[in-house]
């Protein structure tokens, strides 16, 4: 199973705040199946984002949970209609958005690789402006799922 498909994409989401862009995207993740309790996933993301801001810079975000909550390794992308601020490492506001859902049993720092896998991709102005532009959910996932190839097995 991929772990993003076009049913975990949301290319206008509106938000005005990162815990309602986060509860939008981990929304898309139950509806797909993929979360035993939605309200403790969402507890978990936020509980992580109280630690320390997940926004990475260049406008993106990428909050994440390990948990109990979670059936399978997830990733959901979603673009905000208007930026939010996020606390951001570089101080911009996010309008790109990456929610990781990851098993609280599985191995190792599965969520350490994708975040590293994606990071890898991010710091490269083209990549990050084929994800403010793509036109469809279909384009996003074989970008996204391309990008992960031997990072999520």
């Amino acid at each position: 199973m991929q772990v993003i498909n076009e049913e975990l994409v949301d290319l206008a989401i509106e938000a005005d705040s990162k815990i309602a862009a986060i509860n939008i995207l981990a929304d898309r993740i139950n509806q797909a199946g993929r979360l035993y309790n939605h309200t403790g996933y969402v507890e978990s993301v936020i509980e992580r984002e109280n630690l320390t801001t997940t926004g990475i810079g260049f406008g993106i975000a990428i909050p994440h949970g390990k948990s109990a909550h979670v059936k399978e390794t997830t990733v959901a992308f979603g673009r905000l209609n208007q930026k939010v601020d996020w606390q951001s490492l570089d101080g911009e506001t996010v309008n790109l958005v990456f929610l990781l859902a990851v098993p609280e049993e599985c191995q190792g720092d599965q969520h350490l690789k994708i975040i590293a896998g994606l990071s890898r991709k991010l710091v490269h102005q083209e990549f990050r402006d084929t994800l403010a532009q793509a036109a469809s959910n279909q384009e996003i996932v074989e970008l996204l799922n391309d990008s992960l190839a031997g990072v999520v097995a």
